[in-house]
C-alpha cells in the first residue's frame, strides 16, 4: 500500500482517498460517505489505486450501513452523502438544504436486483400469488422497498399499505432474510443484490417477479433508488470542488467498467467476493452512474409523487430547488 494511503475496513470506519501528489497545502479534502457494498468498493477501486486522480482534490470516503447513512444525512457528517431518493424531500421539509449533486443508484435496463424470491418448490408462483402472503423486506421507508411497492401496487393491482393491504411486509435486517426465507417463517423476501446473486447460483431461491423491470416497461425510465447529495451552502461556497468530485468519481467507474479483470479480481480478493459478483452487478443488476440525466429526474419524480400518495412523504419540494445546478448531465 502506498504511503499516505490509509484503508480502513467497509464496516464504515473510513477510507481516505489521496488524489495528487503536489503540496498537501493546496489540496483541499472532501469526506464522502457511501453504501458499505462490494459492488460500491469496485467502483473506487481506481481511486483508491492512484489510477484516478486529481490535482486539486482528495476524498475521504467512508462505507456505512444504511442506519448510518441516515444518521450521517442529518447530521452532515460528510460533504457528500449516498443517500435514498425519498431522503432529500425529508431533510428538506425539516430544514436542511440538502440538494441532490448525482445519481447513485439506477436499476439496469434488464431489471434484475429488486426481484421478489420465494424458496424453490414454493406454490407461489407469480406475483398474483403473493396476495396474504408474507414478504420480508429490509426497511419499510427506504426507497428500494417503496420503490417494490409501487410496483406491486401500478404494476400488479395490489393494495401495498402497510396496514390493511393485500401483502404482510416483515421488516428485518437484510442478512437475515434468507435464513428467515428457507425456514418458512416468511413467504417470499426482497433479497439483497449479493443475495440475489447467490440465489441465482445456487438456485435455492427462485425469482417470482422482477420489479425493476415491471417499472421500466411501466414508467418509460430506468427508476432511481439512491442519490449523491451534498449541502446547499457548503456546493455554494465551493463549487469547483464538488464539480471535480463528480469528475474523478464518474472517471473511476469509468475505470472499473474498462479494466473489469483487474478490478473484479483485486476487489473480490479485498472484500472475499466472487468476482463473478461484480460482473453480474454491472451488467444486470445496477449502475453507479455519477451523472444525473434527464430520465433520472423523472424516475425520482415519479417516486416522489408516488410517495407521497402512499403516505411515505408528506410534501415536495420543487424539483429545480432540490437538484444541484452543476450535476454532471453527461
Amino acid at each position: 500500500m502506498r504511503q499516505g494511503l490509509t484503508r480502513r475496513t467497509a464496516l464504515g470506519i473510513g477510507l481516505a482517498l489521496p488524489l495528487a501528489t503536489g503540496a498537501q497545502a493546496q489540496i483541499a479534502t472532501l469526506k464522502f460517505g457511501y453504501l458499505a457494498d462490494p459492488s460500491h468498493e469496485a467502483a473506487l477501486w481506481a481511486l483508491r489505486n492512484g489510477k484516478v486522480t486529481s490535482p486539486t482534490l482528495r476524498i475521504e470516503s467512508t462505507p456505512l450501513d444504511i442506519a448510518a447513512l441516515i444518521q450521517a444525512t442529518a447530521a452532515r457528517s460528510y460533504d457528500v452523502i449516498e443517500t435514498a431518493a425519498i431522503a432529500v424531500p425529508r431533510a428538506r421539509e425539516r430544514g436542511l438544504d440538502l440538494r441532490i449533486v448525482g445519481t447513485g443508484l439506477r436499476y439496469h435496463i434488464s431489471g434484475e436486483g429488486s426481484d421478489i424470491w420465494v424458496k424453490r418448490g414454493s406454490p407461489i408462483r407469480s406475483a398474483a400469488d403473493l396476495k396474504g402472503k408474507k414478504v420480508a423486506i429490509y426497511a419499510i421507508g427506504s426507497a428500494g422497498t417503496t420503490l417494490i411497492r409501487i410496483a406491486l401496487a401500478d404494476v400488479h393491482g395490489f393494495n401495498v399499505a402497510q396496514r390493511g393491504g393485500d401483502i404482510e411486509f416483515v421488516e428485518m435486517p437484510a442478512p437475515a432474510m434468507p435464513a428467515a426465507l428457507a425456514a418458512g417463517r416468511v413467504d417470499a423476501a426482497t433479497l439483497i443484490h449479493a443475495q440475489a446473486f447467490q440465489a441465482q447460483k445456487t438456485g435455492e431461491f427462485v425469482s417470482i417477479a422482477r420489479t425493476a423491470g415491471d417499472m421500466t416497461q411501466r414508467f418509460g425510465v430506468r427508476m432511481v433508488s439512491a442519490v449523491l447529495a451534498g449541502y446547499g451552502d457548503k456546493l455554494d461556497a465551493q463549487p469547483a470542488l464538488y464539480e471535480e468530485f463528480l469528475r474523478v468519481l464518474r472517471a473511476s467507474v469509468d475505470y472499473a467498467l474498462a479494466n473489469q479483470d483487474e478490478v473484479f479480481a483485486a476487489v473480490g480478493k479485498e472484500t472475499q467476493t466472487d468476482p463473478d459478483f461484480f460482473k453480474a452487478w454491472f451488467t444486470r443488476f445496477s449502475e453507479f452512474p455519477v451523472t444525473l440525466l434527464p430520465d433520472d429526474v423523472k424516475a425520482i419524480d415519479i417516486l416522489w409523487k408516488r410517495s407521497v400518495e402512499m403516505g411515505i412523504l408528506t410534501k415536495l419540494p420543487p424539483m429545480n430547488e432540490a437538484i444541484w445546478q452543476k450535476v454532471n448531465r453527461s
